[in-house]
């Protein structure tokens, strides 16, 4: 029995993949999807703790959850802990697996008004808001955080073990710093380093740049960690757990799928995400996804312009159909 089974009582495997929360994009139907293609724990988008107390419609419809995604964990984020802890706890009404809590957003907006990675400059109030949390509800509590703010005050050695100390069930760990953003390259040795503390006996989850079978593997062969954790890789290729899972069960890469098997996926995606939403805004949303997809095709910017500007599901299909008809040998 793996150490997150263990600690959270969720079913999981020994080398779980696990699907990052990310805003815009982790919502119900592409949830559904990365289970369907592998994906062994599910992460919501991360909802503002203040929008839920409000009752804010688009935040309260982050809390859907389908059977078939489970287990499943909604985030959290903000930075008073008396709305975290009544956010956290109208979260626990819709029944999740886990609540998380979002120490590690490094966007402007959040950040900077003392949420997400903000708190890395204040790990007094991280640790309270945690214990706070974990004190309000009876289900698993976990957290996401970076490694530090800057790379003058990598401090995920402490803040991890006072995590812990106040009840957090498993952290993930995102290989950068505030500073860095999405930039650079993703340091898991901090990440390493946290798990072979004699001291921590949690789970830790790694994060950071996995975008193959190959990386995958050497996050857990060379790290140590319980889990990983994958964002980016995955827009517009939920397939990506079902390659990285065959990968590190056989040492076999599957090949790539090919453009038809692509624009299948895509479509039921699509289909999904306009039931989910509605037609205008389920086009919109999935750009993202359309953007990320057909890499490497030759003479594709005419297609991929068609595409992306088309602005209901006929268009859409009409793009797909020229795409395939030019590429159907890829």
């Amino acid at each position: 029995m793996s150490l997150l089974t263990n600690s959270l009582n969720i079913n999981l495997p020994e080398q779980p993949l696990i699907l990052a929360p990310m805003e815009d994009v982790t919502n119900p139907p592409f949830r559904t999807f990365c289970k369907r293609y592998g994906a062994d724990w599910l992460y919501s988008e991360f909802v503002s703790a203040d929008a839920l107390v409000r009752s804010v419609d688009k935040s309260l419809k982050k809390l859907a959850i389908r059977d078939e995604e489970r287990p499943v964990t909604i985030q959290i984020y903000g930075r008073f802990i008396d709305s975290m802890v009544e956010a956290a706890r109208m979260v626990e009404a819709v029944k999740p697996d886990c609540i998380d809590i979002n120490f590690g957003c490094p966007v402007k907006r959040v950040a900077q008004k003392g949420a997400g990675a903000g708190m890395l400059k204040n790990i007094p109030l991280m640790v309270e808001m945690a214990s706070q949390i974990v004190k309000a509800v009876n289900i698993p509590v976990t957290a996401k955080t970076r490694i530090g703010w800057d790379m003058e005050n990598i401090i995920i050695d402490d803040i991890a073990e006072r995590l812990q100390d106040v009840g957090i069930r498993a952290l993930a760990i995102h290989g950068r710093t505030r500073s860095q953003m999405y930039t650079g390259s993703a340091n898991w040795e901090p990440i390493a380093k946290v798990k072979a503390n004699p001291r921590i006996h949690i789970p830790i989850i790694g994060n950071g740049d996995i975008s193959s079978p190959q990386q995958a593997k050497d996050a857990f062969d060379k790290y140590g960690v319980d889990g990983i954790m994958i964002g980016r890789a995955t827009i517009g290729k939920p397939c990506i757990f079902k390659q990285i899972k065959h990968y590190l069960n056989s040492g076999e890469i599957l090949p790539e799928i090919s453009v038809s098997e692509q624009i299948g996926i895509i479509k039921e995606q699509i289909k999904m995400t306009v039931e989910w939403l509605d037609e205008p805004r389920g086009i919109i949303h999935s750009r993202r996804h359309l953007a990320a997809m057909f890499k490497g095709l030759p003479n594709f910017r005419e297609l991929r312009i068609k595409m992306l500007q088309s602005s209901n599901i006929n268009e859409l299909w009409d793009a797909f159909a020229e795409i395939e008809h030019k590429y159907c040998s890829y």
